[in-house]
């Protein structure tokens, strides 16, 4: 315990403290010899102070040398009452007394060999192990305790597993800061014997376990941190042979490891050392059979050797904490190193891997400390820190009594009345120098070099403040204010009667705000100040021109600066002197100008610098010939660049001319002026008219661009290319030009507005809404150019769920582009662009459809302002190419529609009843099949070939004008299919002709009777009370057909009408003439004019429209041929 707490208070870092004292001594000694007058007042003279240092620094120097020898005295004193005294002292208790004999011994010895740098030149051991093992290897270390030679000094250590409690540490950690190079573990418990040897010489220790290795590994830790190094380890591997080894030459065997070695590495290492072992060894028998250590060793490794010993070193390797594993070393017992002289060694060749290996160890490996190195870095920074503290207190007091000096002696220089003017104005500037300087510090931070403790910044500055306004009052203030004063006097003077002038009113004004600046400082401007006292006083009496040119601006410039700060510097105000300027100055103020010749005026002033801006300029290097163009201009003034360079600021300076007419210079007090003619709201008023223009003339020139028609499909697909390629594209080119037009007058979102915002937000939670229109930039261009510039910006436009923006359009435009070259490319490419026309009047989009459709939503998107832009940008250039990919199509289309549905109608109906006023009839069934509202031909057509060009609204087709444009449909198709339509409803409703109705007869004067029979179905009527009778047609009959008979007052039964067939009925009511009854939308009155002209009437009530009647607008019908007019037909029609 003794040792411990003497080594604790040894091991203080001496050196650092003595270079500590040194410094204070030295900053100690600097100090009294600068200010040794201070210690005058106590009556200490210098002799004595100087003695009081000599004796502080004495002690602090000799102290730490002494205390440790006096402390280790006085704790062995105390400890005697502990030590044993009689003989029954075991050897065990002995190990004090030696390793205390191993310090007394060992120091002298190796500092009288090697000198007082002994350590440096030596290397020191410490063997541990079984004390037969290490005595095979050292002969006389376990009773000598160390021995030495030829620079390595061997200690003896003990039983590893007994080292952590063994004394010896605490004496080996005595012997130097560094106290050992490494340790070597010597065992032989890794040696095994063959089968059949003889017994060896020495009995084999017991075999080395598992728990005897991990105690082994946990001892060898405890031992480092207990010595606080962590040191290199070498296993000593003692192998034993039953014959005589006499006159081998020993060699080195073992290898060496890397740091941080895992059993896979000590495997390998092990592994490639057999083969060497071999071919030594094999050598050394075959010189004497007897020298077989080599080629044992060897086969000991192959037979498990190496697997038994990367087993026991498993525990050194372990994963957390390994211990320095360094090497591996084998050998017999060595006799060689036998000397007779005491604590003498001689190193045998075994130990040369061991000794070399000390002088190249890896970083890994190299001796470290375990703990305590904090100390020492916490020591050496201490006393860097002093070192810098006494260098930068005295920079610091050095340069601070430099500034505060100098300070002191200009201001009282500036103050001497006795020195020459120009001198005390010399010093005035160097005083203010240094108060600028001070100033400067004040706000960015003194210099590094006066910051440690005695900066007098702020203090100094404020000394110096009063002395530099009193100079500065004698100097400067009051003859400046007194030039001012006499100006304006004479100002005052002029008659009433004579016109200043509009110069000469100007620079009265300036005069005026200048000596107002001076008698209130809180309305200063510096630098209006500065030029006013420098115009006013170009020269100085007693100064000559030179040097009063070269101090004016630095004397007046730094009196302007500070004027506001220190209000106390103003200056006595002449009120009346005053006032009659005031008046003078506002009789000759120009009656302001209208808000309409102002603009005017200004627009004019600035027009002549902007000349027109036309396409071209717009679009740059790029070429917008082959795509569109226009004969407008955009007049310069209106532009980004003239609102920039000079319209914002102009508007400014009108804003401001007009309001410093009546500003605070020529009143006291704001009454009188209007909040209309405030500045916010004027500016706010020229700069709405002129960005009303600007939007105007932008708008008027945009929609007057025309898109160039494209002649064939090659120039369509041509212009396509070129408007949607990145580099070359002239509509790029103008939106970008438009994107910074538009953005003309721009602010962002203050970060103060967006808190504040957000704040009311969350206090207030209001409805969550889609689009924030407050976020973002703003300007006053927003409600016209913000349509155009949302095209530019992919986040923020959208239609529903379809984004819009121009990089959309101009992909979709290429995908357009490169279907239509892949279809033109391609041997059948009249067919393959009927197919991709079909696909479309089939009603499935495709790529073109999608994209017009796209262009057309963009067109609308950006409202009516825009209309002419939209629709020459985004829907002429997709039009164009619809229309070349349209007609070759509607001549196909016409062919289909010829083939499949009109030359088998006429081949079914043509010279048929009810077409055609002939005898036959048309058969009722085939007719179903073309019309039925299902399944039929014609409706089958529309739908597989027509759905994308034709809907359905009702019962009536129309054409879908998105998909037609450039085609023109055939009015008379269209009639004839809706026609065929009402019948199909009306007529073929369950798909076969078929309808039920209602007659009823009605009375005429002369006739008796009338006899009616449709489709076997008798109605007989002779002047009874007439009632509704309900008819099928067409009846379920084999005699299908219509008569009709009547019987008058005069005659017997006559035939009116007899017509056989299914159409029977509908000749019949050709017949007659048919009337609608009012207010009864399905109710008709038919008249039958007899031969003898009497009327036979009836009633007809149907259930759908028209009923029967509707057949009769068959008549004379013709199926058209064509679907589309083209064009040749279409301008035979005009």
């Amino acid at each position: 315990m003794s040792n411990t707490k003497a080594l604790s208070l040894s091991r203080f870092g001496l050196a650092g403290y003595l270079l500590m004292i040194i410094g204070l001594a030295g900053l100690s000694a600097f100090l009294l010899f600068t200010h040794s007058n201070l210690f005058e007042k106590f009556a200490i003279g210098k002799n004595t102070l100087w003695s009081i240092w000599g004796g502080i620094f004495t002690a602090l120097f000799l102290g730490p040398l002494c205390l440790p020898g006096w402390l280790r005295r006085g704790i062995a004193i105390k400890q005697r009452v502990f030590k044993p005294d009689g003989p029954g002292r075991t050897s065990a208790d002995a190990k004090p007394e030696g390793s205390t004999a191993l310090l007394g011994d060992i120091k002298p010895y190796l500092r009288n060999q090697h000198g007082p740098f002994w350590r440096k030149r030596t290397r020191i051991l410490l063997l541990v192990g079984e004390q037969a093992a290490v005595e095979a290897i050292a002969p006389g270390l376990t009773s000598q305790l160390w021995l030495e030679g030829e620079g390595t000094v061997l200690l003896w250590g003990g039983e590893v597993t007994e080292l952590p409690h063994s004394p010896v540490l605490s004496a080996v950690r005595q012997l130097h800061r560094r106290p050992l190079d490494g340790v070597v573990w010597v065992t032989d418990g890794f040696s095994q014997p063959l089968t059949g040897q003889a017994p060896l010489p020495e009995p084999l220790i017991a075999e080395l376990t598992a728990d005897k290795l991990d105690s082994i590994a946990r001892a060898l830790t405890a031992s480092y941190q207990q010595l606080g190094w962590q040191l290199p380890l070498f296993v000593w591997g003692l192998q034993h042979s039953r014959w005589s080894q006499d006159g081998r030459k020993t060699q080195s065997v073992g290898c060496l490891l890397p740091p941080g070695c895992q059993p896979q590495t000590l495997t390998a290492s092990l592994t490639s050392l057999t083969p060497q072992l071999i071919a030594q060894g094999t050598q050394q028998l075959m010189q004497d059979s007897r020298h077989d250590f080599l080629l044992r060793l060897a086969w000991d490794l192959l037979q498990g050797g190496i697997e038994r010993l990367t087993a026991g070193l498993a525990a050194f390797l372990g994963p957390y904490r390994p211990l320095p594993l360094a090497g591996v070393v084998f050998s017999l017992p060595l006799t060689g190193s036998t000397r007779s002289a005491a604590h003498s060694w001689g190193a045998d060749n075994s130990w040369q891997i061991v000794l070399e290996s000390l002088t190249r160890l890896p970083a890994g490996l190299f001796p470290q400390r375990t703990g305590g190195v904090w100390r020492k870095t916490a020591g050496s920074c201490l006393l860097t820190i002093t070192l810098l503290a006494a260098g930068g207190l005295l920079v610091s007091w050095f340069s601070n009594r430099q500034l505060i000096t100098s300070s002191v002696e200009r201001a009282k220089a500036a103050s001497a009345e006795d020195l020459p003017l120009e001198e005390r104005l010399n010093q005035q500037l160097a005083l203010q120098q240094s108060i600028a300087t001070l100033q400067h510090r004040q706000v960015s931070g003194v210099p590094w070099y006066t910051r440690l403790g005695l900066s007098y910044n702020n203090a100094l500055l404020q000394a110096l403040w009063p002395r530099y306004a009193h100079n500065n009052s004698l100097l400067i203030r009051d003859q400046a204010a007194e030039i001012l004063r006499q100006q304006l006097a004479e100002l005052a003077a002029m008659p009433s009667d004579r016109p200043l002038g509009a110069a000469r009113a100007k620079k009265g004004y300036d005069q005026l705000k200048a000596y107002l600046m001076m008698a209130r400082p809180e309305k200063s401007d510096p630098a209006f100040l500065l030029r006013q006292l420098q115009q006013n006083w170009p020269q100085r009496q007693g100064v000559s021109v030179g040097l009063w040119q070269a101090l004016a601006p630095p004397l007046l410039g730094f009196y302007s600066q500070n004027l506001a700060s220190h209000p106390q510097w103003k200056i006595p105000l002449d009120n009346g002197l005053v006032s009659d300027v005031r008046r003078i100055l506002l009789r000759e103020m120009v009656v302001r100008n209208a808000e309409t010749t102002l603009y005017q005026t200004m627009l004019q002033q600035m027009a002549k610098n902007y000349g027109d801006m036309h396409l071209g300029q717009m679009i740059g290097d790029t070429d917008a010939r082959q795509l569109f163009s226009t004969h407008a201009v955009v007049p310069g003034i209106f532009t980004r660049s003239a609102w920039e360079n000079e319209v914002s600021s102009a508007i400014d300076k009108v804003v401001r001319q007009r309001w410093e007419e009546i500003d605070w210079v020529l009143s006291d007090s704001q009454r009188g002026r209007n909040v209309a003619d405030s500045p916010e709201a004027l500016k706010a008023r020229l700069s709405e008219r002129y960005f009303t223009d600007f939007a105007t003339s932008w708008q008027g020139f945009l929609n007057s661009i025309q898109w160039h028609q494209a002649q064939t499909l090659s120039d369509a697909i041509e212009q396509l290319a070129l408007m949607a390629d990145f580099r070359e594209s002239p509509l790029i080119a103008l939106f970008n030009t438009l994107a910074y037009q538009g953005s003309t007058g721009q602010s962002g979102e203050a970060v103060a507005d967006s808190l504040v915002k957000s704040a009311k937000n969350l206090l207030n939670r209001p409805e969550p809404v889609v689009i924030d229109q407050s976020r973002g930039w703003h300007g006053p261009l927003d409600s016209t150019f913000g349509p155009l510039l949302a095209l530019m910006d992919n986040a923020n436009t959208s239609q529903g769920s379809i984004p819009l923006s121009l990089q959309s359009y101009l992909t979709r435009v290429t995908r357009v582009r490169l279907k239509l070259q892949q279809i033109t490319s391609t041997a059948d490419a009249q067919v393959r662009m009927q197919e991709l026309a079909q696909t479309v009047f089939q009603g499935n989009g495709v790529d073109l459809t999608e994209t017009r459709d796209y262009g057309s939503l963009l067109a609308a998107g950006l409202g009516q302002q825009w209309q002419g832009l939209g629709q020459a940008l985004f829907v002429s250039p997709m039009e164009q190419a619809w229309q070349q990919v349209l007609m070759p199509t509607a001549r196909s289309l016409n062919e289909q529609w010829q083939a499949a549905i009109v030359n088998d109608w006429q081949k079914a109906f043509s010279g048929r009843y009810p077409f055609n006023a002939v005898g036959s009839d048309a058969s009722l069934p085939l007719l179903s099949q073309y019309l039925r509202a299902d399944t039929g031909r014609i409706q089958r057509f529309l739908e597989s070939r027509l759905a994308g060009v034709l809907r359905k609204e009702g019962s009536r087709w129309v054409p879908n004008s998105s998909n037609t444009q450039g085609l023109t449909f055939n009015p008379e198709f269209l009639e004839a299919v809706n026609l065929l339509g009402y019948l199909a409803d009306v007529v073929f409703v369950n798909g076969e002709a078929g309808m039920h109705f209602a007659l009823r007869p009605g009375t005429a004067r002369g006739v008796v009777q009338t006899d009616l029979l449709i489709d076997n179905q008798p109605l007989s009527y002779f002047n009874q009370l007439p009632v509704w009778t309900q008819m099928n047609w067409p009846a379920d009959t084999s005699a299908p057909g219509a008569s009709l008979r009547w019987i008058s007052n005069k005659a017997s039964t006559r035939i009116f009408a007899e017509h056989p067939g299914h159409w029977g009925l509908i000749r019949l009511l050709q017949q007659a003439q048919v009337t609608a009854n009012p207010g009864v939308a399905s109710g008709y009155t038919l008249r039958f004019t007899a031969q003898d002209g009497l009327p036979l009437l009836y009633e007809l009530r149907t259930e759908l429209d028209e009923g029967p009647l509707a057949l009769l607008r068959l008549r004379g019908f013709v199926l058209p041929k064509q679907i589309f007019l083209t064009r040749d037909r279409a301008e035979k029609g005009h």
